[in-house]
């Protein structure tokens, strides 16, 4: 089940992508606790399809400053993470605004609403922006390593990726377990 959630001064409901697209999509999270890691592990997923050229696809551990630049040039932003007040497994899919109120508490990661503030602030752009969350059940340390509930949720989660960049069945390269078979050598960028 998608839970949609729209700001109170909410942006007009996306159309869809126009051919000469752009879009950037950024799985977050740290890789050692547990369901946190389902951003990267979903980023990772989607960089392993065929996508169109106009998606780009990262991974990283938190969300930096220098993100605001490339928020700028793209006209769509999905942010994908980790939620600890959704039932495990569950998805929300949520329409952001820039808000330069949501200052992170720590100067070497950011609020995607932050970046989206800045992006505004110093270059005079913002992406349609969206951030689709997971509802996770274990944050206990692991290694790129989820529950049970929250590997159940990383296909829905792809599943609502391309849906909302309106991508119907991209080629897949065959995997085994992209969650339980996921390399200890991979690395985020951070």
């Amino acid at each position: 089940m998608i839970h949609s959630a729209r700001p109170a001064k909410g942006k007009p409901a996306p159309s869809r992508p126009l051919p000469d697209r752009s879009a950037l999509v950024i799985g977050y999270g740290s890789p050692i606790r547990g369901d946190d890691a389902i951003g990267p592990i979903v980023a990772d997923r989607l960089q392993q399809q065929h996508l169109p050229d106009w998606v780009r696809v990262e991974a990283r551990h938190i969300l930096t400053a220098e993100l605001a630049a490339d928020l700028a040039q793209v006209e769509q932003v999905i942010f994908l993470d980790a939620a600890v007040d959704l039932p495990p497994g569950e998805l929300r899919l949520q329409a952001l605004q820039p808000d330069a109120s949501a200052l992170s508490t720590m100067a070497h990661f950011h609020d995607p609403r932050e970046l989206l503030a800045w992006s505004q602030g110093l270059y005079g752009r913002v992406p349609e922006a969206w951030l689709i969350t997971a509802g996770g059940a274990d944050f206990d340390y692991g290694h790129f390593r989820l529950s049970e509930t929250a590997a159940a949720a990383v296909q829905p989660m792809i599943d609502a990726v391309l849906e909302r960049l309106g991508i119907q069945q991209p080629i897949t390269d065959p995997i085994t377990d992209p969650v339980t078979e996921h390399s200890d050598a991979r690395s985020c960028s951070d």
